[in-house]
């Protein structure tokens, strides 16, 4: 087997919502299998922690602000981006938020701040990375952040849900696209991974009634994304396109 394949020697990846949580993680995981890595989020001063932590390991790394929802903000991440590393040939499109509302109390507010960050914020760092590869002739690969609730619904999600699923069906059609450019766009669908957002949910007693229900009775850990996310962003899934991995423990075929 050649395990070189899951390398990412000389690329540049750029992760979104790298602040906290899975995008924290993948961003440490792809400087691991060897990328430089830009990291990108509002809260730089996070970010400049964790690339300290990168190069104190002995990887690459660079801080970017970046706002999704704001498109100037997005293109002057790829300027910084470009200015330190080259051209930005992994994309980890991370960002997103949860607001947990039962549909009747969704207001429009809520509805356009789920959809301008979890859709239209992969959309425009989508587009802006697709169209410099595309400009500069340069391959590349895209993984999309879906989740489990973007393929199956649960109370409370509607709008996280509704969001999640367009990235799915947006991962598809990107695929189509943009193959020919040599860009492969895939998405992971994670289940359920303790992080700050929801520690204090899977913390309670009702969230710990929650796990037991799913079928492996526990939540996924971050080391269980890190082959998944090498696996779509490297040449190891080189005649893959379009995919959508659910990386769950099962949850979304658990008995009804």
């Amino acid at each position: 087997m050649n395990t070189d394949l899951f390398s990412l020697q000389g690329r540049t990846a750029l992760v979104t919502g790298a602040s906290s949580g899975l995008g924290n993680h993948f961003a440490r995981v792809l400087a691991d299998a060897g990328a430089r890595v830009v990291v990108g989020a509002r809260r730089v001063e996070r970010l400049e922690s964790l690339v300290n932590d990168i190069q104190a390991a002995g990887g690459e790394a660079h801080a970017v602000a970046m706002d999704v929802t704001d498109g100037d903000s997005v293109t002057a991440a790829f300027e910084s981006a470009e200015a330190v590393f080259g051209h930005v040939d992994v994309l980890v499109n991370n960002a997103g938020v949860a607001d947990p509302k039962w549909f009747v109390d969704i207001d429009e507010a809520s509805w356009d701040f789920m959809m301008d960050t979890n859709l239209k914020g992969v959309w425009r760092v989508a587009r802006e990375c697709c169209r410099r590869l595309i400009d500069a002739g340069k391959p590349g690969a895209v993984v999309n952040l879906s989740s489990v609730l973007g393929l199956g619904v649960q109370g409370m999600q509607s709008h996280y849900s509704a969001s999640k699923a367009a990235v799915a069906h947006m991962t598809h059609a990107m695929a189509s696209e943009l193959w020919r450019y040599g860009i492969r766009v895939n998405a992971l669908a994670p289940g359920y991974f303790k992080t700050e957002i929801n520690a204090d949910f899977f913390d309670s007693e009702k969230g710990q009634q929650y796990v037991k229900r799913i079928p492996p009775r526990r939540l996924g850990t971050l080391d269980e994304l890190t082959g998944p996310l090498l696996l779509l962003a490297s040449d190891a899934s080189s005649y893959m396109s379009g995919v959508v991995l659910p990386v769950d423990g099962g949850h979304l075929w658990g008995s009804l």
